[in-house]
């Protein structure tokens, strides 16, 4: 990466709720390539789901340390801050919630990334104003900004639990709490969704659907939905003010609080917060959370990242290299680097560091997560067993299928399944190490599986125990009416409530459905959600189709590169679910525009302007324009960007510029499909790639669009016109090839008179003696 003062760097700084992260994403996408790290996971998906559907996902990839989704050349990387490949440039690249930079177990990370993580030309550090006197001492070229909060913070004082309003968040610290709070509110309200770290993003992304779609009008949550999870809530209530931080209880700091507060109240819609009673919030705290003014940030964690790994005790040393700042704090008790100590204790561990890669390789199995929060040997003993198991190579398939097998069942209560899935994030991560698995990209895909059926146990599991049973036992409670659920079979996602309403009925719709390569297709929408791009095709008439069953159609976009997607028969699925649903069609639709125009993409980043220009031109048209349109462009052409567009595959000819590539069926069908959603009332033909059409129905860009020049009254495919421009320029008889591509004897003289005024016109295509 660049040194720290070599870019433009910019410190956006405030409360929640002023669109920081959304202004660094569309930040990001102004520029040809980019990278943002994010705190959770969960929002690492979120934003990837956002950019992916806007953009297609051959274009970006998600980076956490349990998934991985890069695509062959990605322009821009979603990653979770751990996991970002800094050593990647970018041209912009973002950090976001920078005050993690003081939190006890990951601030050296954030540290890290403020010191050392920079764009080629700009980077963003996102965060609250608590840090303005750390960044301008850490990264003093950074120019601060700041802006208001979009809607207003109220504080709202106590009230009882069976007073909470209507899309509230009730907040608690500790598993039992919790439970504790939502059953209440499941005796007292007929139902709640819960969120809390424990779960995987696609539970939780479950429950939050719930909430969303207004299924239930509760949510409980941990702090776990203070980092950036954006939610549909007006009030935030505290059931306790006071947090087990993995070492002790302590009170939480008022910029954690207001952190937590800021949740309520989204974009302009103003928010409120509050206590449950008995507990109060005293008033001049309530008062710094509305004005969001907070004790600065003094100090944040540092641990030295240029580790050596020559001996263990060489690892321990750089480890431990104190800082050289004053405002740099040193990590106290990091589980990686207490893992380290109490491995290398082991006289057993000691023999098989037998040289530096061994090291490293000790240091790389001690940053596995202790995502089971267990007792703490227990944990050194599991990364003490896969580190021998990596001495003698790569983690077989019997060590993973056993481990695999170990997790497979889906019985269990939510506790059960919570700690099943917790097991199974260490295997996930361990999978996505380089180098750690003998066939990672298949043990990857079993355990991203496997996550989500124990994820959907896990979310029927909760539902039954805080909406079914609410539902059931609160006779006479005042609540919205919801359908009429029917019991379920199994804890899978077949069940019939809302968001995935009818599940069980769209899976039986969808039975018949099979893939292209004979796989099994995707049945259910959240399967859908999940399914390889290889699971759908874009047929001529524009529609998404999956097992051979349309699931969506292509509707007019913003331009004709640009398609919505409309759904097609799920009307009975939640607003959260169909949401995802449709940003993943959207996804697969921008990728199929990306991949048909694929031959541009080189082309459309020529630092040649005249190159970039034809680039366009080639991209509105989908792959053809017409020279005449060209004219001013081609005709100051230099040699050099000649030879650049026609090794980027361009042909220019006396009538039209063109890319060949997409003059083929499977890309004229495409282009037929993207013609249909942009001009739906245009009659495009259904049987292409015939040589000629009666021009009448379509417009000169339509035409150029399928890939055929309009001359008067009949329409000839573009290599075809080009063929009987030739011809006429060299003086033969034209109507012999006119009549050879199907024109009508009535209709060639005026044909021949259109390409004879295109071809006495300057020839702007062979004038190549000026520079750019």
């Amino acid at each position: 990466m660049p040194p720290a003062d070599a870019t433009k760097s910019v410190a956006l700084l405030g409360p929640t709720n002023t669109g920081k992260t959304h202004r660094a994403v569309e930040r990001m996408l102004e520029h040809d390539s980019g990278m943002i790290g994010l705190p959770l996971r969960l929002l690492a998906r979120e934003v990837y789901d956002r950019v992916s559907a806007r953009l297609g996902e051959d274009r970006v990839a998600l980076v956490t340390g349990e998934e991985k989704r890069v695509p062959r050349r990605p322009d821009y990387w979603i990653c979770t801050t751990e996991a970002m490949p800094i050593t990647r440039e970018v041209d912009f690249l973002a950090i976001d919630e920078v005050q993690l930079a003081a939190h006890e177990e990951r601030g050296h990370v954030f540290t890290d990334r403020l010191l050392h993580a920079r764009g080629r030309r700009e980077t963003w550090f996102l965060g609250a104003a608590t840090m303005r006197e750390v960044m301008a001492r850490l990264v003093p070229a950074a120019q601060q900004q700041e802006h208001p909060r979009l809607s207003k913070l109220a504080f709202a004082g106590s009230s009882k639990l069976s007073r909470l309003r209507p899309r509230s968040a009730l907040v608690a610290f500790s598993l039992k709490e919790l439970y504790t709070l939502a059953g209440r509110l499941c005796s007292l309200r007929g139902g709640t969704a819960v969120v809390m770290g424990a779960l995987s993003p696609r539970a939780r992304n479950a429950q939050v659907a719930l909430f969303q779609s207004g299924e239930v009008d509760y949510l409980v949550a941990t702090d776990a939905i203070g980092m950036g999870l954006n939610l549909d809530v007006s009030h935030v209530a505290f059931a306790s003010l006071r947090k087990f931080d993995g070492q002790k209880p302590r009170d939480l700091q008022d910029s954690e609080l207001a952190q937590i507060a800021g949740r309520a109240g989204r974009w302009l819609r103003d928010g409120s917060f509050g206590t449950v009673l008995p507990l109060e919030l005293d008033r001049g705290l309530a008062a710094r959370i509305e004005t969001h003014r907070f004790d600065p940030v003094r100090r944040v964690r540092f641990r030295n990242s240029d580790l050596d790994f020559s001996s263990p005790e060489a690892l321990l040393d750089s480890l431990r290299k104190p800082p050289q700042a004053a405002l740099l704090s040193p990590v106290a008790g990091a589980t990686d680097l207490e893992s380290l100590q109490s491995l290398l204790a082991r006289d057993d561990v000691r023999r098989e560091l037998g040289d530096p890669t061994r090291v490293e390789l000790l240091w790389r199995v001690c940053q596995i997560p202790d995502f089971r929060k267990l007792l703490f040997e227990g944990h050194v003993q599991l990364l003490r067993v896969i580190f021998s198991e990596l001495v003698r190579g790569p983690l077989d398939n019997d060590f993973m299928a056993e481990e695999q097998r170990a997790l497979s069942t889906l019985d269990g209560d939510a506790d059960t399944l919570m700690a099943r899935i917790a097991r199974l994030r260490t295997w996930a991560f361990v999978a996505n190490q380089a180098d750690f698995v003998r066939e990672a990209e298949h043990w990857r895909g079993q355990f991203a599986s496997l996550e989500d059926r124990l994820s959907d146990a896990l979310h029927v599991a909760l539902v039954q125990r805080f909406v079914e049973r609410g539902a059931r036992t609160r006779p006479g409670a005042i609540a919205r009416p919801r359908p009429r659920r029917a019991p379920p079979e199994s804890p899978s996602v077949g069940d019939s409530f809302r968001p995935f309403a009818a599940l069980e009925s769209l899976r039986e719709r969808m039975t018949e459905m099979r893939a292209p390569a004979a796989a099994e297709a995707p049945k259910e929408p959240l399967e859908l959600v999940e399914a390889a791009h290889e699971a759908f095709a874009l047929d001529a008439r524009g529609r998404i189709c999956a097992g051979g069953e349309a699931v969506a159609e292509l509707t007019r976009g913003a331009s004709i590169t640009l398609p919505e997607v409309r759904l097609l028969g799920h009307g009975e699925i939640g607003a959260g679910l169909r949401l995802r649903l449709q940003r993943r069609l959207l996804a697969f639709a921008r990728d199929a525009v990306g991949r048909l125009l694929s031959p541009l993409r080189e082309l459309a980043r020529s630092e040649r302007g005249a190159v970039r220009a034809v680039a366009y031109q080639l991209e509105q048209g989908l792959g053809t324009a017409l020279t005449h349109d060209l004219s001013e462009t081609l005709a100051g052409l230099s040699s050099d960007a000649s030879h650049e567009l026609v090794a980027g595959g361009v042909e220019l000819g006396r009538l039209s510029v063109s890319l060949p590539a997409l003059a083929r069926r499977p890309a004229l069908e495409q282009r037929a499909a993207l013609l249909r959603a942009y001009a739906p009332s245009g009659k495009v033909p259904t049987a292409l790639g015939r040589p000629s059409y009666p021009s009448a129905g379509l417009s000169v860009p339509t035409w150029l669009a399928l890939g055929y020049v309009s001359l008067g009254p009949w329409a000839l495919r573009a290599d075809l016109a080009e063929r009987a421009a030739e011809t006429l320029s060299e003086g033969r008889d034209v109507a012999r090839v006119l009549a050879s591509l199907g024109v009508p004897r009535a209709e060639r003289p005026r044909v021949t008179q259109a390409l004879l005024r295109r071809v006495a016109a300057p020839v702007a295509a062979r004038s190549h003696g000026s520079s750019d």
